[in-house]
């Protein structure tokens, strides 16, 4: 089985600035494998869905969150209260991806399951550094990034949700374009690069994620002789 996984280049991998909701209209809900797991119903959807749910757990569902730890490299003022209040609304959203977790039942067997578990902690230290950047705006970006593309991860979570039968919570998140007016913020070109890079970043990674989902889904099926 072949997974993908994107690497963190350097920060001067991005030379134009693009705008946060541009990059948000590239991430999750754009990759052909999440609108086949918003719509499929066949028998192997079940397992899909739980597999999903599992590796975003893995990406996500660790204390402290990618964005609690992007808190200190943002300093006082409104970034810091925006991102305050989006470490405290994606703290429940970690909460409810736990939860689902528990609700879908074991990580689906698949085929190559090392090479797995090794692609997610790959991507889940790639988010961390992220959150760690010293480049200022870099981490700030990556939040930002995050809350804007976990509005198409929580559809599908809530569509999960809906199966197993469990109440999902009101979502507290900040609306996307807030984290782009944190942006807009930043003094000088170096630290909206440093923005972009981050965003941009993060949601490589999600769609390395899904990449990988993609995979499994396809190695599981050969495996049961489907397709």
């Amino acid at each position: 089985m072949m997974v993908a996984h994107v690497k963190v280049g350097p920060d001067d991998a991005v030379s134009a600035l693009a705008p946060l909701d541009g990059l948000a209209a590239g991430g999750v809900a754009i990759h052909p494998h999440y609108r086949r797991l918003l719509v499929d119903t066949a028998p192997s959807s079940a397992r899909n869905l739980a597999d999903f749910v599992h590796c975003l757990c893995k990406l996500h569902g660790c204390h402290p969150t990618m964005i609690e730890t992007a808190l200190g490299r943002i300093g006082a003022g409104p970034q810091r209260d925006w991102a305050m209040a989006s470490a405290a609304a994606f703290e429940q959203e970690r909460h409810y991806l736990v939860t689902l977790t528990a609700a879908v039942g074991p990580l689906p067997s698949t085929s190559g399951a090392a090479q797995t578990e090794n692609t997610l902690k790959a991507q889940q230290h790639a988010i961390d550094t992220l959150g760690r950047s010293e480049r200022n705006g870099c981490a700030l970006g990556a939040a930002s990034a995050l809350v804007a593309d976990w509005a198409a991860l929580r559809a599908l979570l809530d569509h999960v949700a809906a199966r197993h039968g469990v109440e999902a919570p009101a979502c507290a998140l900040p609306e996307p374009a807030q984290g782009e007016a944190m942006r807009d913020r930043l003094e000088g070109a170096g630290p909206r690069r440093a923005f972009a890079f981050g965003a941009e970043q993060l949601l490589l990674q999600h769609a390395g994620l899904f990449d990988l989902l993609e995979a499994r889904a396809e190695a599981r099926d050969k495996a049961d002789g489907i397709g």
